[in-house]
Order: structure tokens, then sequence, then C-alpha cells
């Protein structure tokens, strides 16, 4: 059962929809060592006051000011700050969030460690390794912090995203390293929070929200080159699934308005992207209710076989609306999503896949398990035969669509006859790109409080060795399928390996390498040139391995060009 958001707002964890951030004594209290109890959101030491300002202003520093944001590299001496990003696509656009809000807020951002004022980690809660990468990244910056020269103010750390959301208390408490903390939901409070922090206290927001999307931020994109971007349209799950903590550290769903997202799309096309992922935590659930019209719009039906614990949702602008408009803004701009739950495929979704030109052939079916018996203690909605039945239906809708897929191995229960369930799943499939994991147990979820993670910790390494050698084994032979063909490669830069070779990515997301040479375009015969970062090259595929294609190039044409004569 999905919580209550009656019974989240009494908590301290909500705020109801389009109610403005609490402040003043609703916000406050202390963060000392007294515990808190773990269903209250922190309450915030009192913000900086006017004695803060005079003092910024003394020192030729800015204080927050929203009105008039100081153009970035204007001031000099403004903080630095240092951004890393562990995790999903999602963390990646968060990042650019984060950053765009603090740029309009005086702060200059580096890429040397060592020049920070200011260090914030995006984190991951997804699963236990994720979370300790962080904790053994503190220690370093805990060391960075003792060498800190006393001239230099001190160095603030901060933890944002799912992490934060999870282990607020103990992120402020473990060894008072960090200086603020701030859940998915706060980022726009990061320069009060900063500001609090520099005065010596620690500062935290984790207050969950029905509403917040950031649809009037435009995030500052920082993917090497600019020939890709992540786009998020929604954010938070409600399906619940047994094992995930998405629910509890990104809350209910919520999705951004067309408008703002049709806006920012066409801004990446004027600065020349040329793919762009559409982003959510279950991206195809996407259903936009900003304007009164859009909430008698009949909702369209789930993949065949496919159920849900919450009940279906009237009314809001669906995810093929939203696809259609994107994919008309730029006929030479691909467009992918991800990550989509499998029961939210309608025909028309698909069909449209199919019809345009600029949407990638490639989908992503997360299937977790290959078991019945499994699928269910997981709260999945769906059997192995409903999955297949989509699966085969997908493959018939849209010819040599490329397919991918997550799968958990050692989840609760898992018997050895399950595991190969699962195994047979991926031998019969066979997917093009796969992500597997050993199953780690997270506090709040369902399986915490109602399921034992009794699959020993060597049967689930084992069980997902297994696993990963199966995968690569059929995705070696559903790569091989594509040798002799030409493959049209979205170039994205050098290849890591070698400064000879041009690295990219087919209309399936599988890599692709090929020698840097002189190409003819197939628009201006006459005239070669080397390919760059954004150029669409024809590559016939020479080899083929479970990740990776590599081939010869043919010549640099453009992405309608490509599908006109395909």
């Amino acid at each position: 059962m999905l919580p209550g958001a009656r019974a989240l707002r009494a908590a301290g964890l909500l705020r109801p929809p389009g109610a403005a951030p609490r402040t003043g004594a609703a916000r406050r209290a202390r963060c000392g060592p007294r515990p808190w109890p773990a269903w209250r959101g922190f309450a915030l030491p009192a913000g900086p006051d006017l004695r803060h300002f005079l003092k910024a202003a003394a020192a030729g520093q800015p204080g927050p000011s929203p009105e008039l944001p100081p153009e970035p590299g204007s001031t000099p001496g403004a903080p630095k700050v240092y951004l890393e990003t562990y995790g999903c696509q999602m963390n990646v656009s968060d990042t650019e969030i984060v950053w765009a809000i603090l740029q309009k807020n005086g702060y200059a951002r580096t890429k040397e460690l060592g020049e920070a004022d200011v260090v914030l980690l995006v984190t991951c809660s997804v699963r236990e390794k994720a979370e300790q990468a962080i904790w053994n990244r503190l220690q370093h910056l805990k060391a960075l912090k003792a060498r800190r020269p006393q001239a230099r103010a001190p160095l603030r750390i901060g933890i944002l995203g799912c992490m934060a959301e999870r282990l607020k208390e103990e992120i402020l408490h473990r060894e008072k390293l960090v200086d603020v903390v701030a859940g998915p939901d706060a980022y726009r409070d990061l320069p009060r929070l900063l500001a609090v922090a520099e005065s010596g206290q620690q500062a935290a927001n984790i207050l969950l929200s029905l509403d917040e999307t950031y649809a009037d931020i435009l995030p500052v994109q920082t993917s090497a080159g600019g020939t890709t971007a992540f786009v998020s349209i929604m954010r938070g799950c409600d399906n619940m699934c047994s094992y995930c903590i998405v629910p509890f550290t990104r809350g209910r769903e919520r999705s951004r308005p067309i408008a703002s997202i049709l806006q920012e799309v066409r801004m990446l096309s004027d600065q020349g992207v040329k793919e762009v992922t559409l982003l959510g935590q279950n991206v195809n659930s996407f259903r936009d209710l900003s304007e009164v019209q859009f909430q008698s719009v009949a909702a369209p039906g789930l993949s065949r076989g496919f159920s849900t614990v919450y009940k279906a949702k009237a009314g809001g602008l669906r995810f093929s609306h939203l696809l259609d408009q994107v994919s008309r803004i730029d006929p030479e701009m691909r467009i992918r999503f991800t990550s989509p739950h499998p029961k939210d495929f309608p025909d028309e979704v698909l069909q449209l896949i199919q019809e345009r030109h600029n949407i990638c052939k490639q989908l992503h079916l997360p299937a977790q398990s290959g078991s019945t018996r499994i699928l269910e203690a997981m709260r999945r909605g769906y059997t192995r035969e409903a999955y297949l039945e989509l699966v085969h239906h997908v493959r018939d809708s849209i010819p040599g669509v490329s397919l991918s897929s997550d799968f958990i191995a050692g989840f609760c229960g898992e018997t050895e006859e399950d595991h190969l369930q699962t195994v047979s799943l991926l031998r019969e499939v066979r997917y093009n790109v796969g992500f597997l994991f050993a199953y780690s147990m997270r506090q709040k979820t369902r399986a915490h409080h109602r399921l034992q993670d009794d699959v020993p910790a060597d049967v689930k390494k084992r069980r997902l060795e297994q696993l990963i050698a199966t995968f690569r084994e059929e995705a070696a032979r559903a790569n091989a399928a594509l040798v002799g063909q030409a493959q049209l490669v979205l170039v994205e830069g050098p290849s890591k390996r070698s400064a000879l070779e041009l690295c990219g990515r087919n209309d399936g997301n599988i890599k692709v390498i090929f020698p840097d040479a002189e190409l003819e375009d197939a628009a201006e015969p006459g005239a070669p040139g080397r390919a760059q970062p954004g150029d669409y090259v024809m590559v016939k595929v020479t080899s083929a391995s479970s990740q990776t294609l590599r081939g010869v190039p043919l010549c640099r044409t453009t992405l309608s060009r490509a599908a006109a004569s395909h």
C-alpha cells in the first residue's frame, strides 16, 4: 500500500501541492546531539540575517539574491563548488539542476578538488555498494578538510540526493564531517543551507514534496561536447516494488508540464545537442495535470497481463502525447527515454516509436526475474508469461528493436529453480544490453519489513556471475547478427583506447568504434572531412562483441537522409 499523503504530511515529510516551503519557526530546530525520531524531517537553524549580508558585502562576496543573480564569473573571489555524481542518469540531471541553482546565487564551479570551498556529492541509495562508495569518499574528504590551510575558510561538505534522504541522521552525526544534507526535493534551498553551514552549523532539508519538479529551472548541461543531454520529465515512483527504495527517497510520482519540457528540448536543439534522453524513475507513466483541460483526457490501458498496486489514474496528458511533441521539435535530434516500467507500453507508444525516424528503436524492459513466483514476491505486477508476450508484441510492432533489461540475483526466497528460470529468460529474449546486480536489502522497503534476505552472499555472487556470463553470451550473438550491416552512428568523440579511432552509439544504444578518417559527406559529394562530435556517420560493422561493435566508416550523413534511404 502506498504511504498516505495525509500521514506523510502529518509526519512533516511532505508539503501539500502548491504549498510554499515552510519558513521561520515552523522549520527551525537545533541539530544538536539529541537524536530525532526516525519519522521526523530535520528542521533547520535560522538562515543568514542582516549581519551575514553586511559581512558578505564588506568582503566583496554576493549574498543570495534570486531577483538579481550575479553573472557567472562576474564576482572575484566567488566561492567555488566541486560536484561529484554517483548512480543513475537522474542524478546526472539533478547535478545540472543543482549547478544551475548555485550559479545563479554567485557560486563558481571548479573541476579541481583542491580549489573547492564547497564539495557536494550527489548520491545513490539503491544498493549498499553505492552507499559504501560515499562513506569511503567521505573519509578522503575528511583528510582533505583536516589539511586545509587555516587562512582559508573551512571546507563545506554536502551530501545530496537519495542517500541524504535515507540516512540523514547518520550522515549528520557520523564524525560530524558533513555540513549540509539535502534531499532530492530540497535543491532550491541549497544557497540557504550553505549560508547556515558557513556559520559553523550543520544544516539539512530532506522534506519530500508532492509537486516539486524543478520545471522552471533550465539545467546547465555538463556533458562533454554537448552532443547528448538528459531531460527530466517526471520524478518519484508509485509502483512500490518490494525491493525498491526509490518511493521512499524520491517520493510520489509527479510530472513536469509538457510546455516546460518542450521549452528545454528546443533550447537544447538550438545549442546543437543531437540526442536527448527523457528521464524519470517511471518515465512512461508520465501524466501532465498542469492544465484544467487535461483532467478529462482518457487514461491508456496497461500492457496486457500487467497490473498495479494502485488504482487507475484518470486524466492528464500521457507519455505518448509528450513523445509525439518532443519528436517533432528537431528531425535531426535522436530521442530516447529511460527508465520505463513494462506495464506502461500501450500500442500508441509502440506505433509512434516505429513511425518516427528520430525516436530510437531501443526499449528498456526491466524484467528483474524470470520466475513468476519471485516476480510476485517483488510485487512487479506481471508473470513471466505476460512479460514474454509483451516482448513478442514489441518485436512485432518495432522490427529490429534493440532491447535492454535489469535483473536482480538472489532476491529473498529465490531458489535454484527460480534462478535457472531467469537464466532461461536471458537466453530466450537475447537482450542487447543488460544491467545485472546482486540483491541488496534496503531499509523501509516492503521486503525489509515482510521478507527474509535468506540467500547467502556466496550464492548471490555465483548466481550473478552466471547471469552475467549468460547475458554476455547471448548479447554477443545478438550483436553478431549486425556484422555486415550499415549502422547510423552518432559520434560522441575519440575512443578512450585510441586517439586514432572515434566512438559513438547506434540507434540501439550499442557502442560503435571506427577509424577516424577523411569521409565524404552524403549531402555534399566531393567535400571530404573528418567526423566531429555530433555528426552522424554511416558505419559498416565488421566485428562484434557482447558490448561493442567495430566497423569502417562509409560517409557522413544526416538522421533524416539516413532514414529516407533505409
